[in-house]
């Protein structure tokens, strides 16, 4: 399990947003959650939230932005509030999970099915950040 803040790719972060659910990395191209123990991450509770906070700050609707999941806690996602992502007019250029849990990996397969752009799940962050740079291109 690997953390932003204990990675290498920390210093390359442009900007770092806390919020009492969760923390954000804000990197160029792509952005970095870490959801808090027990959090069951939904859009009106959450996600709504992020969104429009990184689409004022990106100046865009997420369509050239990669979104790494770094699912070092456990938590809980509602993945058909995606559905409300897409309706408010929001995209993703990726979509990656990184998992450190069977739990976690088999959470991230349910989310495939609601999220509608290029998904991958990951067993550490480097790869999930080397993948994102590589749909950067």
């Amino acid at each position: 399990m690997e953390y932003v803040k204990d990675s290498p790719f920390y210093k390359e972060a442009i900007h770092e947003l806390e919020y009492p659910f969760g923390n954000y990395y804000l990197f160029d191209t792509f952005i970095i959650a870490e959801i808090k123990e027990g959090i069951v991450f939904t859009w009106d509770h959450h996600a709504q939230k992020v969104v429009s906070d990184m689409s004022n700050l990106y100046d865009q609707n997420g369509e050239d932005l990669v979104y790494i999941s770094n699912r070092v806690h456990s938590y809980s996602v509602k993945p058909n509030d995606w559905i409300k992502f897409y309706k408010n007019n929001y995209r993703l250029k990726g979509y990656a999970v990184v998992s450190y849990s069977p739990k976690g990996f088999f959470g991230g397969i349910i989310e495939k099915l609601f999220v509608k752009n290029k998904i991958q799940t990951f067993d550490n962050l480097a790869s999930a950040i080397a993948w994102a740079r590589t749909i950067e291109e």
